[in-house]
């Protein structure tokens, strides 16, 4: 950055400190001005005459106003303009007071519209002039009189220049913004159709080693006892299929898994109302669960009702795969104020028989797997929160909580 840029960064981060220097100037060449004699005997002189001093004092005022001109910039034009017709009236000979009526001005027509500028930029200039041309010593076609009509005139046309500048650069930078939003918008509506046409490949891919499954699997079932070796072929063969669907499945999740994904589209899905039925299939898989239910209500938001049946699942399906063939599980879920509460807790140690060990469930807890991943996923994106970790004596836990009542954002917006 330039050292001009730099000055006028610091400018707009110090308006006080730039204001007080320009009423300091303001003040400084006032005071010299009022020593100068314009029509001496052998041209402009200085030195021949002095302020008197009220002169002193309403350049001392008028300055000290400018110091205020951002925060009160008619109030600092209308006493600026008093001080500078009370000088036209009285000072003899006169001191260049209007200085700072037309700094004044000009901060006025920088801030205000067009239309009002030229009203009130009119009115100054004809009551200044009129003022200097009908009073004190000078005739009324002395320069110092067409000198204000002039100055005047000028500090208007100068803050409509800038206020009309300031303008044009504002919409220039609004426009430019909302040209990047949109290319935002257009960039998350192209991922959002990838996404669809992977999610279509998806569904071909399964749907294709599927049936390829199915039909091997039926072969093999079919000549099992007459041709073994030609069951063995088909039930090789069932085996690549899954394999490979099984690979490019995870391939494909892969991909579509990103950070700060909106909310998935809503479509019809399990709830609460089927969780009886889930938990019966994993107490047939052998693992006993107990559920206690509280007065949920029936009035859960489908998302919210989504969320807390899948939670349920994930957690019973980790209990199954690494809690060991000896763990029990207990389910809550109850409603406390405007949130439910969805707990899912374990005995197991994590090194029963046929467990995966308490190591595999703390990488998943870290983050290896997917599965206390897409919880937390799941419940941030209902503004809720979500804990998961073993349990002091042995065994795991997992709490999550669910905002029933839509999350509200800082502009009003329903999330």
């Amino acid at each position: 950055m330039t050292t001009l840029g730099k000055g006028r960064c610091w400018a707009r981060t110090h308006p006080l400190a730039v204001d007080a220097a320009l009423a300091a100037v303001v003040l400084v060449f006032m005071v010299i001005g009022s020593f100068a004699e314009p029509y001496g005997e052998h041209g402009p002189t200085w030195g021949t005459r002095t302020p008197d001093a009220p002169s002193l004092l309403l350049m001392a005022l008028g300055a000290l106003a400018l110091f205020f001109r951002r925060r009160a910039p008619w109030s600092v034009l209308a006493v600026t303009c008093a001080a500078a017709i009370t000088e036209l009236l009285t000072g003899d000979p006169r001191a260049p007071v209007v200085m700072c009526a037309v700094i004044a001005l000009y901060t006025v027509a920088a801030t205000t519209d067009r239309s009002t500028t030229w009203r009130i930029g009119l009115v100054t200039m004809a009551g200044l002039t009129g003022v200097a041309m009908l009073s004190g010593p000078l005739p009324w076609y002395a320069q110092e009189n067409i000198g204000i009509f002039a100055w005047t005139g000028m500090a208007a046309a100068a803050g409509d220049a800038v206020r009309s500048r300031r303008a044009f650069v504002d919409a220039i930078r609004e426009r430019a913004e909302r040209a990047e939003r949109t290319r935002e918008e257009e960039a998350r509506r192209r991922v959002a159709e990838e996404r669809l046409r992977i999610a279509r490949d998806l569904h071909d891919v399964v749907a294709h080693h599927i049936a390829l499954v199915n039909v091997q699997a039926g072969v093999a079932a079919h000549v099992m006892d007459k041709r073994p070796d030609q069951a063995k072929e088909a039930l090789a063969h069932v085996r690549d299929a899954s394999r490979s669907a099984l690979n490019e499945l995870r391939a494909t999740v892969g991909l579509l898994r990103q950070t700060g994904d909106p909310e998935a589209p809503t479509e019809p899905a399990p709830g609460l109302h089927r969780l009886d039925e889930l938990v019966e299939t994993f107490r047939n898989a052998g693992l006993p669960v107990e559920v206690a239910l509280g007065q949920v209500g029936l009035d859960l938001p489908a998302a919210v009702d989504l969320a807390a049946f899948r939670i349920i699942q994930e957690a019973l399906t980790n209990v199954r795969k690494h809690a060991g063939r000896d763990a029990k599980a207990e389910v809550s879920v109850v409603r406390v104020g405007p949130n439910v509460e969805v707990t899912v807790i374990d005995d197991g140690p994590g090194k029963g028989k046929g467990g995966d060990g308490e190591g595999q469930r703390d990488t998943d807890t870290d983050g290896g797997g997917h599965g206390l991943l897409g919880m937390r996923e799941r419940v941030s994106a209902l503004g809720g929160s979500c804990t998961a970790g073993p349990r002091y004596g042995g065994g795991f836990r997992v709490h999550a909580i669910l905002p029933v009542a839509p999350v509200t954002t800082a502009k009003g917006e329903t999330a």
